[in-house]
């Protein structure tokens, strides 16, 4: 089982560039965003939680994260392995992601950084709210997603690095070339 974060700011290109791995290595994709979504589309209880925490433009508690994703994970025990996107935000997370592949006799196998320059990535939300209809992408809301990227989630990857499993790939650019690049590491290390 390969098992792959995908990181970076909003707007950085995590989603398109998901796609494109999903296609090519078969794995199943876990967001954590779309995850939310789907629970405040449902109005689940955990939904009218999560639409709460994110109209105040914070991220999600950890504990509420990570027991999403883990049974998500569960649910689909017999894939080739998992591309997580939006996930994890902090080193809690990090950690608490690490220890669940453990027990699971499992290990996550490598982290790509998506690096796109904050001034980049808010052009490109701007045009992505134009048409996306997603509200997370106003503009009073992409700012505070884009300083808790910046100021708290970059915290993350250090504890990756410190692993050896962090991979930074320029996310600025033509998009066949940005994942050409992420090929190229995901091909090194399976």
């Amino acid at each position: 089982m390969f098992n792959l974060v995908i990181f970076g700011s909003p707007g950085a290109g995590k989603g398109t560039q998901s796609d494109r791995i999903i296609e090519k290595y078969n794995l199943k994709h876990l967001s954590t965003g779309d995850m939310f979504r789907e629970h405040i589309k449902n109005k689940t209880a955990l939904g009218q939680e999560v639409q709460s925490i994110l109209d105040n433009g914070i991220l999600v508690p950890d504990d509420i994260t990570i027991r999403m994703l883990e049974d998500e994970m569960v649910k689909h025990n017999q894939v080739n392995g998992f591309i997580l996107d939006g996930f994890p935000r902090t080193i809690a997370q990090a950690k608490a992601l690490d220890s669940f592949f453990e027990n699971k006799g499992e290990a996550l196998n490598l982290v790509i950084q998506l690096d796109v320059s904050e001034e980049e990535v808010k052009k490109r939300i701007a045009e992505r709210a134009k048409t996306s209809g997603r509200a997370d992408d106003s503009q009073e809301k992409l700012i505070k997603r884009i300083d808790e990227y910046f100021q708290k989630t970059i915290q993350v990857l250090p504890y990756y690095q410190g692993q050896g499993k962090l991979k930074v790939i320029n996310g600025i650019g033509d998009i066949d070339i940005i994942f050409e690049n992420i090929c190229t590491e995901m091909d090194a290390a399976i």
